[in-house]
């Protein structure tokens, strides 16, 4: 029973909605890490190059602030398409009122740098998964249904088939039935592959934006204690009203 629904899960992943969902994170991913590298490379780049003025601290902090921006986009981003809770980072909180006091929070800030670090790092990432995730689907797909569109070579162009390749006396083309079905088989091989390899090249993305764009381990620790406490305080309160009541409703009545 547990292979049947292990063959079953596989066979199904190819129209299943998370493993579209996935692959559409990873091809969403490019065009948007293109916009986050561009901007934070360029950012700072060029706070850097003005701290020797006063200018290049607002531009830094600016750039840090925009970067927890993007971060609130890519917890959206996997919350919605990779069905992941990522909490928000803690706030950045000035210790005295002024823009002064809010930029120098920004720039000692933790979770704000790892903002931009991501916004950095995740460029190069999302380039090689939307590549290497393109690659796998289309050739999978295009493969399988082969048998559906092979036709189109014999009638719009003077080739038999798909030209796989060419040399100076022989050309090899699918167009018999063995190759036609050999590609087909191929194809489907892909076809199923094809959700795996995306769901492997997603967790990555999974433990970038968790380590990355949540809290950080001290935090979340803080976090835990905080609620831990609050469990305490009220449990109790609510030792003590039932106190109360029993003297109310038992000693005292008896006196």
């Amino acid at each position: 029973m547990a292979n049947g629904t292990g063959i079953g899960r596989v066979l199904r992943a190819p129209v299943s909605g998370w493993a579209w969902r996935e692959f559409g994170y990873l091809m969403l991913g490019l065009p948007l890490s293109t916009v986050y590298f561009s901007l934070a490379i360029t950012g700072i780049s060029l706070g850097a190059g003005l701290l020797v003025t006063f200018l290049g601290i607002p531009v830094l902090a600016g750039v840090l602030a925009m970067c927890r921006g993007f971060g609130h986009l890519e917890r959206a981003r996997v919350r919605g398409l990779l069905r992941v809770e990522v909490a928000d980072p803690e706030p950045v909180r000035a210790v005295k009122p002024g823009p002064l006091a809010a930029m120098g929070a920004v720039l000692k800030s933790g979770s704000a740098w790892r903002h931009a670090l991501y916004s950095v790092i995740h460029f190069p990432w999302a380039v090689f998964t939307f590549s290497l995730a393109l690659v796998f689907w289309v050739y999978g797909w295009a493969m399988l249904l082969y048998p559906l569109w092979y036709w189109v070579f014999p009638t719009y162009t003077d080739q038999p088939g798909l030209e796989l390749f060419e040399n100076d006396d022989r050309s090899f083309y699918l167009d018999g039935p063995a190759e036609i079905a050999a590609a087909c088989l191929i194809g489907l091989a892909f076809t199923l592959l094809t959700p795996w390899v995306v769901r492997a090249l997603t967790t990555v993305d999974r433990v970038l934006v968790a380590g990355l764009l949540g809290p950080s381990r001290l935090a979340h620790r803080v976090s835990e204690l905080e609620s831990d406490r609050g469990v305490v305080v009220d449990t109790a309160a609510a030792d003590l009203r039932r106190i109360e009541r029993d003297l109310h409703d038992g000693a005292q009545a008896r006196l």
